[in-house]
């Protein structure tokens, strides 16, 4: 049977046994944000919430891999709500503001909408609310939205890479109707988790045919489309450069089209280059990680179904928190060692692939079904 590995980090800290945690590091002050040895503060927290998909995304979940005989994680290794709460808590503390779930398709995971409502409960030192959000394949979003809108979900992001339903087919490895993907994108509307985001990962030579489909489509609808350039994301889907369409590529196209002009946003926490339609049609963006990396600004952490803990969309090693979680250690003590995880962060992925000599030797990475785009 198959079963993708996942790298731990050595310097992974262990359970507490004594009064420091090592590699722990000292709190920043109430409302300020822990930074990396570049100066990124941690902002944003994406929680993978299960490693299953009912899709095969040719650049996700490549079915040859993640065939009928792939050992998905067990459930007694998940972290439970509880615990994902718990480490929520412990994040926001830390500097974050911003909540994401994600899978695996996370609507997937029985009674996600209680764990919704538990980080909707939470606040920051500041007494704000979270801006809580989650990405989807819309598979299960039309009789899910209403109910995770009650619970406190701000808005959804859905993956959809064609409008074709033959091209949609090809690119998701499923039969699942490309109708009810949008089917379900109204239902979101409508329950109020807007404005959606529709992200379409762009493979040149396979579904770029689909771009002014797409732009035609979502024009207008109050929905923000985003192309998202085909990237390297873990070992098993046969990634080639040759297959990447530089974002200003998809732009040029758009525009000829439909003319557009930037908007201007914050470089910090930016992934998503924003246009916006000149006659008021609304707008778009492009997501260039491999052509124009954004590295400086990633504010970024991951944590897996299981309680590691990534800094980066591309490494391959990742701490363990559940350890800790389940090990005894109390809050502080959890708050100081992802702290001092965080302190210690120089990633940079995509600005060395940039450098990169071709040909160069890959290192391996998490796979993106586990840990989330």
């Amino acid at each position: 049977m198959s079963k993708v590995i996942y790298l731990t980090d050595d310097r992974t800290p262990a359970a507490p046994g004594s009064a420091a945690v090592p590699g722990a590091a000292a709190l920043p002050a109430p409302g300020q944000a822990v930074r990396d040895r570049r100066a990124r503060p941690l902002r944003d927290l994406r929680i993978s919430v299960t490693d299953r998909c009912n899709f095969r995304c040719t650049y996700c979940m490549p079915r040859d891999t993640f065939d009928s005989n792939h050992v998905f994680l067990p459930h007694a290794q998940l972290l439970s709500f509880e615990e994902m709460t718990r480490a929520a808590a412990v994040f926001v503390r830390l500097g974050v503001r911003k909540i994401r779930l994600t899978g695996g398709e996370p609507l997937l995971r029985k009674n996600i909408e209680t764990l919704v409502g538990m980080l909707a409960a939470l606040r920051t030192p500041e007494g704000e609310p979270l801006e809580l959000t989650l990405t989807t394949n819309g598979s299960l979003l039309a009789r899910k939205a209403r109910a995770l809108k009650d619970a406190g979900l701000a808005r959804v992001t859905v993956s959809m890479d064609a409008l074709d339903p033959d091209m949609f087919a090809r690119m998701s490895d499923t039969d699942f109707p490309v109708a009810d993907v949008l089917r379900g994108i109204d239902a979101a509307a409508q329950a109020g988790l807007a404005p959606v985001k529709v992200n379409m990962v762009v493979r040149r030579g396979v579904n770029d045919d689909q771009i002014l489909p797409m732009a035609r489509h979502f024009r207008g609808t109050g929905h923000i489309l985003r192309f998202i350039e085909y990237m390297d994301v873990g070992s098993t889907n046969g990634w080639n450069m040759a297959e990447v369409l530089p974002s200003a590529d998809v732009i040029a196209r758009i525009n000829a089209h439909f003319p557009l002009v930037p908007v201007r946003s914050d470089p910090m926490g930016r992934v998503a280059q924003r246009w916006a339609y000149a006659d008021g049609g609304g707008e778009i963006g492009v997501i260039s990680s491999v052509t124009q990396a954004f590295c400086e600004g990633c504010t970024r952490a991951r944590l897996s179904p299981e309680g590691r803990l990534f800094l980066c969309l591309f490494t391959g090693r990742g701490h363990d928190l559940r350890a800790l979680i389940r090990g005894g250690a109390d809050d502080d003590q959890l708050a100081a060692a992802i702290a001092g995880i965080w302190a210690g962060r120089g990633d940079n992925y995509s600005e060395r692939r940039l450098a990169a000599t071709p040909g160069a030797q890959a290192e391996p990475k998490v796979e993106m079904s586990y840990i989330g785009g």
